[in-house]
């Protein structure tokens, strides 16, 4: 596991990245209580939050939005299996450290995640979302920064500005949901069905009918819940599989792009360009 820390005016950004071919358990705590917002990238590890006597599971990591309030009695635990690289963008802020954010950054922490300000538990969470496509984009290139010394800093710097202004921007997009929660269970486990069968996913018709939810729910409501339609969705996963395949060197750009389910190659490279701004043969040049 490789984990960085960068200190940004009050702000300490943390990119954790760990991936093999045995699964691993990376455990992050905490020295002094923090209101924080986790960006979760590629891959779908499991999260483990343990407090006291409780303890809080997340199956569906890949593109989650997350913020929250833990104190130091918080464990969080990334549990990575192989080909499900974590890559989390942690941006953290002591809570006594709030009153002195630059003032629109610390309005922004008090009105919109006030429960955070003023907990009431070891931990607390906060809003939540799962990132649209240019969001994500911005949290992986943290992970794949192609510049050294001052330069790679302001780089740094810049993305997580970005990532933080598309952070409350998209909070402030989001709608009051009215979805029952025995119906978003069913969306997750849609969203595993795509997840575990990018090569040859289910029809519409067919995932509606494994998960027991109607097509215009499954279309209208997964979107909702995760920012993109179905098969964005499906194409997304596939091209951040195909990313970290080719970026491993674990197999050549025609065999990855058969093993995410294209029969075209040249309609995987121009997808893998417009999500990444660049062909997969240049990935590791």
């Amino acid at each position: 596991m490789i984990r960085d820390a960068f200190h940004i005016n009050d702000f300490m950004v943390i990119t954790e990245f760990s991936s093999g071919e045995q699964a691993s358990v990376d455990i992050c705590t905490f020295d002094e209580p923090v209101v924080a917002i986790a960006l979760y990238g590629s891959g779908n590890v499991d999260l483990t939050i343990k407090f006291g006597q409780k303890v809080l599971t997340e199956n569906n990591t890949s593109g989650l939005a997350l913020s929250f309030y833990a104190d130091t009695n918080v464990i969080f635990e990334h549990h990575v299996s192989p080909n499900q690289p974590l890559h989390c963008v942690l941006i953290v802020t002591a809570l006594r450290n709030l009153e002195q954010l630059p003032a629109q950054e610390g309005e922004l922490f008090q009105e919109m995640l006030h429960q955070l300000v003023t907990p009431n538990d070891h931990f607390v969470e906060g809003p939540r979302f799962y990132m649209p496509p240019n969001m994500q984009v911005l949290a992986e290139q943290l992970f794949d920064i192609p510049y050294t010394g001052k330069a790679k800093m302001l780089f740094f710097k810049s993305h997580v500005v970005a990532l933080l202004s598309h952070y409350f921007g998209q909070m402030a997009l989001q709608p009051t949901s009215s979805i029952p929660e025995h119906e978003r269970k069913k969306l997750q486990l849609a969203k595993e069905i795509l997840s575990d069968n990018l090569e040859t996913p289910p029809s519409l018709n067919e995932l509606s009918r494994q998960i027991g939810l109607n097509t215009f729910k499954l279309k209208k409501n997964f979107k909702e819940v995760f920012g993109v339609p179905v098969f964005k969705y499906v194409q997304q996963i596939r091209l951040e599989k195909a990313h970290q395949l080719i970026k491993t060197k674990q197999l050549s750009v025609q065999e990855v792009a058969w093993d995410v389910g294209y029969e075209s190659i040249s309609s995987f490279s121009n997808a893998f360009a417009k999500k990444y701004g660049y062909r997969p043969s240049e990935l590791n040049r």
